[in-house]
């Protein structure tokens, strides 16, 4: 497979890279810190476009595919994780479940201004007691005439501190488990009687992003909310975070990118030159010859990762997404999240930032992967909830999917 990149892609890449230097990189520092989004850059970002980049021009979007986005999770999470995952969970989550299983008729009202920049969306399916294995949601849709009734909340809901639209799972069917008893809804956060969104989560990284729980108490929406088929929700949510993957993937690469160039610098202008702690170590001493030594192994696996996500990137689309095996998704994830930013550990808060932001990202793609295998693992075998499993079993899948993607 030829992974150089044509004009086009090469022109968004530079786009995407000079907005994350020149935008985001001055304010990436303080939210952090603030463990809030900027909504004057929000507000930048939707009018450039960075909410609608692979999607159709016939919906208001960028016109570009799924490389092109690739490349925008990959440059922008190289500055800031917290950004990188507010677009993820936009566009792979929110717009992939209304463009795969919307009408017409919603893809006109609900899909449009997300993809054109007007509103910001968000996923609802994590709950209290329904993480990875979604077979413990208990926020249910009761149908009331022409409306269903929601009652429920959602956890560590992404953006949802400022989103207007939310893709919320519901059970509309008590007596089958989840996977056939779960329908979707497209729900509007802010002018929707009985929704109440938290403060942000204090959480361990990502910190700049908005998280917060959604309570549903008595929620009422309109029959065109309902996305998809009655007892077609899970399908729906497992397609999204399908999407999801590549995201994250990049996502991963652009961090572990970013800590290799730090040390490559680092390595140039003698990393922990004046250190006098523990003998001589620091400067051009020992100390930075560890670092040297590796800064070649860490180039080469920054390329094998991006390879692999781009890969993944170019053979498939966000629609199509869904259709690559888990195996695969997670090999992409697998090589994105490993390695750089935990083998050298420096002071700088920037570091100590993305260092965060890697545990986080490893810990959402195992689980993502793991609900995914074994919850559909389980449904083939007729039961109804999801088997138990070790971690250990879980990486001797990671590493045989590893093995399988470099035979691609």
């Amino acid at each position: 497979m030829d992974f150089k990149l044509d004009k086009s892609h090469l022109l968004q890449q530079e786009l995407f890279r000079r907005f994350a230097e020149t935008e985001i990189k001055p304010l990436a520092k303080e939210m952090d810190e603030k463990e809030a989004y900027d909504l004057e850059l929000l507000a930048k970002m939707q009018k450039y476009g960075f909410f609608g980049v692979p999607y159709s021009k016939e919906y208001g979007g960028a016109g570009s595919d799924t490389l092109g986005y690739t490349l925008c999770m990959e440059e922008v999470s190289k500055i800031d994780a917290s950004t990188g995952i507010t677009i993820s969970v936009h566009t792979s989550l929110c717009c992939s479940c209304i463009n795969n299983y919307g009408t017409e008729e919603q893809k006109q009202k609900y899909l449009r201004p997300l993809i054109d920049g007007s509103r910001i969306g968000c996923f609802g399916l994590t709950e209290t007691n329904a993480g990875s294995d979604v077979q413990g949601a208990q926020t249910t849709a009761v149908k009331d005439g022409d409306e269903w009734v929601i009652n429920g909340s959602k956890i560590f809901t992404t953006n949802s501190g400022f989103a207007d639209t939310c893709i919320v799972f519901a059970l509309t069917d008590r007596s089958v488990p989840a996977a056939k008893g779960m329908t979707a809804f497209i729900v509007d956060l802010k002018d929707t009687p009985g929704v109440t969104v938290s403060e942000n989560i204090e959480r361990m990284g990502i910190r700049a992003a908005s998280n917060c729980i959604v309570s549903y108490d008595n929620v009422r929406v309109s029959a065109d909310r309902q996305l998809g088929q009655v007892g077609k929700g899970f399908k729906i949510a497992m397609g999204a975070l399908d999407c999801g993957r590549i995201g994250i993937a990049a996502q991963a690469v652009g961090i572990a990118h970013a800590r290799e160039h730090e040390l490559v610098v680092g390595v140039g202008c003698g990393l922990g030159c004046g250190r006098a702690g523990f003998g001589p170590r620091g400067g051009c001493g020992h100390g930075s010859a560890f670092v040297r030594q590796r800064v070649p192994l860490f180039r080469t696996r920054g390329e094998e990762q991006r390879a692999g996500a781009l890969g993944i990137a170019r053979l498939v689309g966000v629609a199509d997404a869904a259709r690559l095996l888990p195996p695969e998704q997670h090999a992409a994830c697998e090589r994105g999240q490993r390695g750089l930013a935990g083998l050298v550990l420096a002071e700088h808060h920037v570091e100590v930032r993305r260092e965060r932001a890697r545990h986080l990202v490893g810990e959402r793609a195992e689980a993502r992967d793991l609900h995914t295998l074994e919850v559909r693992r389980a449904a083939a075998l007729g039961r109804h909830s999801s088997p138990r499993f070790s971690r250990s079993s879980t990486r001797s899948s990671a590493s045989a999917a590893s093995s399988s993607m470099r035979r691609v």
